[in-house]
């Protein structure tokens, strides 16, 4: 059974740096399957599975003490917020989206502003579909996919299996660890946790990160408790995300080139237990806040950083998202093949964003558990690596879905009331309880709570 394999493979990655017995958990609505060419919900269950697994490690709650839910677990793969008289924005533009090409497909990402600026410069033409699409057929896949990220886009040419086997890059990513941890020091602070509940109350989490991963796993930590921190640079905006992971997370706003801002940053850096960060590798060291920096101005930190494709290899810097890594390593084009569908046919949810935030959750937890024992470390995961655990196990056939019900849970946000999916972990005696309700952008001043 696959699930298995994604298990084991996700205890190797956490073997390394210690090895603690850990809570069990019983399964729900196993049967619960999501439709696809790849054991898409065997993942979900594995990822949400792991970071839960560590948190009863965490808090001392051995035994069979968590139930998770597999419905439920794959519905907070999707879109969990629906609002009551008031609906979240698209979470996609006019232009993103797949383009048949003179001899094959490509995906553009151009949600971001300046990534559609790109994009749009390259082709020559207006935000128009219809006009980007007659343009696009006019380039090969290949050489569109270069010119657009030369320009600072962010795009995929759809590739095989086999195409990506060979790639330097796919085999730069499938050199690399699930999760790398690394040792940074040592330190005599106080063990965690602290008594009481909810188990993660008063850890603090300083959260850098933006679409998709890393929101998942700092939402999954404030369920349970963690006071976590959301920093956005001036004017950034991803309305149709911001509703489903604000949730339970102050949302501040700092410019990191601005000398005032810095200063409120280090201060922030100084306080925190955890930093989480999604930006490209080497970008925060342009902003003179890289490891070293970071190390010195809080060597207690616990450091857990995601990329797109990669830490090693020629794409290590490349701008990337879940839909166009699975365009570049083959899992679109085997959904195509085996679904026999006429377009690229990706997965069914954005599984390599919500699987690696869920690996990010499990490794921060670990990391956590590690400072007990006097050791500090950092953990460097990324979309790629966490494709290429899914990509060992392609489908023959296509798989249909066997959904359960889901049940909602009435929740106010900043937008209007709302009703939202049942959580998919229940712990004995830990409520769910979200410190924050969802809401903007920069709506609090750069501080814990």
């Amino acid at each position: 059974m696959s699930v298995a394999a994604f298990t084991d493979a996700i205890t190797e990655a956490l073997s390394a740096p210690m090895v603690l017995p850990s809570g069990d958990i019983e399964i729900s609505e196993a049967g619960a399957t999501l439709p696809s060419v790849f054991p898409v919900s065997d993942l979900v269950e594995a990822t949400v599975a792991a970071a839960t697994r560590e948190l009863l490690g965490l808090t001392r709650r051995p035994g069979h003490l968590a139930q998770l839910n597999r419905t439920l677990a794959n519905a907070w793969f999707g879109m969990t917020l629906q609002g009551k008289g008031w609906s979240p924005p698209s979470p996609f533009d006019a232009v993103s989206g797949d383009y048949q090409t003179k001899d094959g497909w490509i995906r553009l990402h151009t949600i971001a502003p300046h990534h559609r600026a790109a994009a749009l410069s390259v082709l020559d033409t207006p935000p128009d579909r219809d006009a980007v699409a007659n343009a696009a057929a006019t380039w090969s896949a290949q050489d569109l996919e270069a010119a657009v990220v030369a320009a600072g886009g962010a795009s995929a040419e759809m590739r095989t299996l086999a195409d990506w086997d060979v790639h330097p890059q796919g085999q730069a990513v499938d050199g690399e660890p699930l999760i790398a941890f690394d040792m940074i020091g040592t330190t005599d602070r106080q063990a965690w946790p602290k008594d009481g509940d909810p188990p993660l109350k008063g850890l603090k989490v300083l959260d850098l990160t933006r679409v998709l991963a890393g929101p998942v796993s700092t939402r999954f930590l404030a369920a349970f408790g963690a006071n976590v921190l959301r920093i956005d640079p001036p004017e950034w905006t991803e309305p149709g995300i911001i509703p489903e992971v604000s949730v339970g997370k102050r949302c501040a706003g700092l410019d990191l080139r601005a000398e005032y801002d810095r200063e409120i940053f280090e201060r922030l850096l100084r306080q925190a237990d955890v930093l989480v960060h999604g930006y490209r590798p080497g970008a925060l060291d342009g902003l003179g806040f890289g490891a070293e920096a970071r190390a010195a101005i809080a060597p207690h930190l616990i450091d857990v950083a995601l990329c797109a494709y990669g830490w090693t290899g020629p794409w290590a810097g490349r701008r990337g998202f879940d839909s166009l890594v699975q365009m570049s390593c083959g899992i679109a084009h085997h959904g195509m093949s085996v679904a026999d569908s006429e377009r690229p046919f990706p997965l069914p949810v954005q599984a390599l964003d919500h699987g690696t935030g869920y690996l990010m959750a499990t490794a921060i937890l670990r990391a956590l558990r590690l400072r007990e024992e006097g050791q500090i470390v950092s953990a460097r995961l990324s979309l790629a690596r966490t494709a290429a655990l899914l990509r060992q196990f392609p489908l023959a056939a296509f798989q249909s879905a066997r959904p359960g019900d889901v049940p909602y849970i009435d929740e106010p946000t900043g937008w209007g009331p709302g009703r939202r999916t049942a959580f998919p972990v229940e712990i004995k005696g830990v409520p769910i309880n979200w410190p924050v309700e969802a809401g903007p952008l920069r709506r609090h001043t750069p501080e814990f709570g």
